[in-house]
């Protein structure tokens, strides 16, 4: 680091993405990004955009805005939009977190939770799932401090119900909880029927996973409208225009042509059982994902070593070095022919550890 650079940070350990190497083409499994393109209408929405690039993008996504709170059935003034569900996060632990109500979550979950807590310097407490990576429901009840609860949780993909969620935020009235569904279109249950009956209640989602939109760094919440308002009043202070002309174009025509996004999370949910099966005719550990992605662990190899097999035969998955789960590797669920290709490469790497 440089000699200007503030103390308040020198400690701070970043956020590590995922990789996005260029020495050569991979079986891409390790961001958990769609397998599938956005339809044709969402390519045509952003080019038509790029002819207006001198202008400004809305501030309010006000066309966005009316679409989701449509689809969702709640107004306008409950939805906020963010350059990702991460800004939003950012802006949410920055409105409803400090030294008097303080960070819970659990200590296997979203890592960029962490860091915002270390970059924001909020007190936190970190709460051990269970040992088969389960959280506990009444390790969050009446806990009197803001919560954040990834559902379905990463890496591991497990996800409470509804009325699990619900009785977090139930017994937590005076704090917000923050339910982060980036996951939720692939199997799991929405907390957005909650809204209107909690005004504690936060639910993030995003655009980059079940919409195909990852690149163009497009999120939303949803709460009760002066949570909401909290949050703009962090945005405008900060980056009133936070999301681009074309992203916005996008997420309209994407939220206009859902069922080719639903269509495509079935599709990917059929992938999932169908590897989950294989993988466990292999001997691999492997919890019951309602994610895009699998957390496995092969009793053959540790993780780090399959993650390194992987990718030296040009398939990339992610590998966590935290103690209790260095042993699992996090794979993507993509197409039917990238898992073959994935299979194909454990079954080489399996028979050259037998022998």
């Amino acid at each position: 680091m440089s000699r200007y650079f503030s103390g308040r940070f020198a400690a701070l350990t970043p956020y590590v993405p995922g990789e996005q190497p260029q020495d050569m083409q991979y079986v891409k499994l390790n961001t958990n990004e769609s397998p599938f393109p956005p339809p044709q209408v969402v390519l045509d929405a952003v080019s038509g955009e790029s002819a207006c690039l001198q202008l400004y993008s809305d501030p309010d996504g006000r066309k966005l805005r009316e679409k989701l709170s449509v689809r969702f059935g709640v107004s306008p003034e409950q939805l906020i939009l963010g350059n990702g569900s991460d800004e939003i996060l950012y802006f949410a632990f920055m409105a409803f977190a400090d030294d008097t109500h303080p960070i819970a979550m659990p200590d296997i979950s979203y890592g960029f939770y962490p860091v915002l807590c270390s970059l924001l310097n909020l007190p936190n407490e970190r709460i051990p799932l269970r040992e088969d990576l389960s959280l506990a429901v009444e390790d969050y009840c009446g806990l009197g401090k803001t919560v954040v609860i990834a559902n379905p949780n990463a890496p591991t993909g497990l996800a409470l119900s509804r009325k699990e969620i619900e009785r977090i935020v139930a017994s937590n009235p005076e704090h917000v909880v923050i339910v982060d569904e980036a996951y939720v279109d692939f199997g799991a249950e929405s907390a957005l029927p909650l809204v209107d009956r909690y005004d504690n209640l936060l639910v993030v989602q995003t655009f980059s996973k079940s919409r195909s939109l990852a690149g163009a760094r497009l999120g939303f919440a949803v709460g009760n409208a002066a949570l909401i308002a909290d949050l703009n009043t962090l945005r405008c202070s900060i980056n009133p225009y936070n999301v681009n002309r074309m992203s916005l174009a996008a997420g309209l025509a994407s939220v206009e042509n859902d069922e080719y996004n639903l269509a495509n999370c079935r599709t990917i949910m059929e992938n999932r059982a169908w590897t989950r099966e294989q993988l466990a005719k292999r001997g691999f550990q492997v919890p019951d994902s309602r994610a895009n992605f699998l957390f496995a662990k092969s009793p053959a190899a540790g993780g780090e070593a399959l993650y390194k097999s992987l990718k030296e035969r040009g398939v990339l998955v992610r590998h966590f070095g935290q103690e209790r789960i260095r042993d699992y590797i996090r794979i993507t669920v993509g197409s039917a022919d990238q898992m073959e290709v994935l299979l194909k490469k454990i079954d080489e790497i399996l028979e050259e550890a037998s022998t």
